[in-house]
């Protein structure tokens, strides 16, 4: 057997394997909290009531007043407008979170609808509400009666120095400075708020209508010309909340 090595060894030891290096470490990227994410959204992005607003302060007076109407292309029930007088000295950042979902009434819900309706007659400075009934929309004309309650309601609210807004349509006799907005319910704080407030309060109207005059479903469509209500008509003839004054192929099979 060879013999154990004696003395102190010499010469240099074998090399070891380097160990291997550790992976570099890249830091994970800063999670954001869901708060600050969601208000960097609305930075991006926002609200349709702060864009409203926003035209309306940009017009350069403290009170603004908006009309709009509902129910202006209907067979049946009221024509109903209604004016908004904004206040925009006195609408802070509690005000205008509450207004945040304001928009054109067409673009909401009956529930969205609904839960704006008190807070604009909170944050109004003024606001009325004019209907027009149906015998009186065949006496003188849609486009007349819808006129005259634009005008009847912006002269209920408005005041001295407030510039008054219509919807589209330009509204005459009224001693203050006047300006119609083509698709003003989607551009201005006073007139989407005058729209919410015509709308909602024509709605429950003709919830209430569908009660007294059952058969014509008044609740489902609030008079508008859907099939079920010319069926309707077909089947029962009109009730006294119906305009006979519209050329409506809804009437062609009646003798009125």
């Amino acid at each position: 057997m060879p013999s154990s090595p004696t003395g102190r060894r010499t010469g240099s030891e074998p090399s070891k394997p380097a160990a291997p290096a550790a992976p570099e470490r890249v830091p994970a990227p800063e999670r954001v909290p869901a708060p600050e994410r969601a208000r960097a959204r609305r930075r991006r992005s926002p609200r349709p009531g702060h864009r409203l607003l926003r035209f309306d302060r940009a017009l350069g007076v403290r009170f603004v007043a908006g009309a709009d109407e509902a129910g202006r292309g209907c067979l049946a029930g009221p024509l109903v407008a209604a004016a908004v007088l904004l206040d925009l000295e006195r609408i802070g950042p509690a005000e205008t979170r509450a207004l945040a979902a304001l928009n054109d009434s067409k673009q909401q819900t009956p529930a969205a609808r609904a839960e704006l309706y008190p807070v604009i007659l909170r944050i109004a400075a003024r606001v009325a509400i004019v209907s027009r009934c149906a015998p009186g929309i065949d006496a003188r004309g849609l486009h007349v009666t819808n006129l005259a309650a634009l005008r009847d309601a912006l002269a209920l609210v408005a005041r001295p120095g407030c510039l008054c807004l219509s919807d589209g349509f330009p509204v005459k006799g009224l001693p203050y400075e006047r300006r119609a907005v083509i698709g003003g319910d989607a551009k201005s704080a006073a007139i989407a708020a005058a729209s919410v407030l015509a709308k909602e309060t024509r709605d429950r109207f003709m919830h209430r209508a569908d009660t007294a005059h059952p058969g014509w479903e008044f609740a489902q469509h609030v008079g508008y010309a859907t099939p079920e209500h010319r069926e309707a008509i077909g089947r029962l003839g009109v009730s006294p909340l119906h305009r006979l004054s519209f050329q409506s192929a809804a009437y062609t099979q009646l003798a009125l």
